[in-house]
């Protein structure tokens, strides 16, 4: 007889949120890594390099993250690995040059963010009733975001401030190591989360999956994925270039994909998911058109941050529940898993590609290659509605 989903207090899920906010601050601040990695004598693809040695490691936390929540429980693995983050966020601080010591840095930081991203919506799902997952997954990865986008401001405030740009990566630190202690103090207060080992991955549920309906919005994570971290990875290199303020995406996106979360998630959720996720999906699509063609001044790049934020923010907070609710039954936590697992071969791998068509082909040859895969990530959602009206006018007919 399954049990009853337990219920969360506003309490308890408000410092849920605000320790996910610290703890993402770590990884807001590899947004700065081009600037930083450009001053010491490197080059985007330097950068793309350090970030996409992060995809490796995010492999292992994936696949070690289900044993590590029914061991130590989700909320205190977080913790654990969350002290990666900050030793991460050190390092790039701390290390001259551009060496290896970065890319080791660059897989700590992908062990540390591969857990907590992967086991954050885990503890979300043993919190809430199916019906709130979309709500609450909304609500998580709005705190998420807040914490991504805060991590370039604080660069562009050290430079206000005349700092050094390591300043943004010292604050991200003592910001996340922050965010661990508080995980830790979640630990015994989030029991429930330490379900038997139905969160540990294995070939059976993958295939599972795969072979069920949520194989598409696992498909669409990745592609956006490969989206946001293309151009938020060099969002500097492309603000420079066109004598930009790079703050202003940055400001843009974290308030639009925060607001947007926060506002009217709740209403978007209860609509339609394949329709919402392909009018979503479009205004993305339209975002990197403008950022391609159309941006010439602040207020056009505000505007397509803005697009860019609204789109990508609640396209991924729509496939999220779908990920989770089109799953097989008994493979709810399997479906998340590789839902993470998708985000990040797009987050961190396309900046390896991304950093390498800059360096070789121009930034003009990077924003072609992101509108393609927009493009492909839209035709998705698409190609879903168009199956699903054939499927009912055949079942009418019949």
């Amino acid at each position: 007889m399954p049990q009853a989903t337990p219920q969360v207090s506003g309490k308890l899920f408000g410092l849920f949120c605000l320790a996910s906010y610290l703890l993402s601050l770590s990884y807001g601040a590899t947004f700065l890594l081009s600037l930083l990695i450009g001053s010491r004598g490197g080059n985007e693809h330097d950068a793309g390099s350090v970030i996409s040695a992060a995809m490796l490691s995010t492999f292992v936390a994936v696949l070690v993250s289900g044993h590590l929540s029914d061991w130590l429980g989700a909320a205190r693995s977080i913790a654990l690995f969350g002290l990666l983050l900050v030793a991460a966020s050190l390092g790039f601080a701390m290390t001259p040059g551009f060496g290896y010591w970065l890319l080791f840095f660059g897989l700590l930081l992908g062990l540390g963010w591969g857990v907590f991203y992967t086991l954050g919506p885990i503890i979300v799902a043993s919190l809430v009733s199916p019906a709130q997952r979309a709500k609450y997954f909304a609500l998580l990865s709005g705190s998420m975001m807040t914490g991504i986008g805060s991590g370039p401001l604080l660069g562009r405030a050290a430079s206000a401030l005349g700092l050094p740009v390591t300043s943004a990566f010292y604050l991200a630190a003592g910001a996340s190591l922050i965010g661990v202690l508080l995980f830790w103090r979640l630990g015994t207060r989030l029991k429930s989360t330490q379900t038997p080992s139905a969160a540990k991955i294995t070939w059976l549920a993958t295939t599972q999956v795969l072979g069920s309906r949520a194989v598409f919005p696992i498909i669409m994570v990745g592609l956006g994925g490969c989206v946001f971290g293309g151009l938020s990875s060099f969002q500097t290199s492309y603000a420079a270039a066109r004598s930009l303020d790079y703050s202003l995406f940055f400001l843009g996106f974290m308030s639009a994909a925060i607001s947007s979360r926060m506002l009217i998630a709740g209403y978007v959720v209860k609509r339609d998911p394949l329709r919402a996720s392909c009018l979503l999906s479009g205004l993305m699509l339209g975002s990197i058109v403008l950022f391609a063609f159309g941006v010439q001044n602040g207020i056009s790049y505000l505007l397509a941050a803005v697009m860019l934020g609204v789109g990508y923010g609640l396209t991924y907070s729509v496939i999220n529940g779908l990920a989770a609710n089109e799953a097989p039954a008994g493979t709810t936590s399997q479906a998340l898993l590789l839902f993470s697992l998708a985000y990040f071969i797009g987050v961190f791998g396309f900046p390896l590609l991304a950093g390498k068509i800059i360096v070789e082909h121009g930034m003009a040859t990077l924003l072609l290659t992101v509108l393609a895969v927009a493009a492909l990530n839209w035709s998705i959602t698409l190609g879903r509605l168009f199956w699903r009206r054939m499927t009912v006018e055949s079942a009418l007919t019949n």
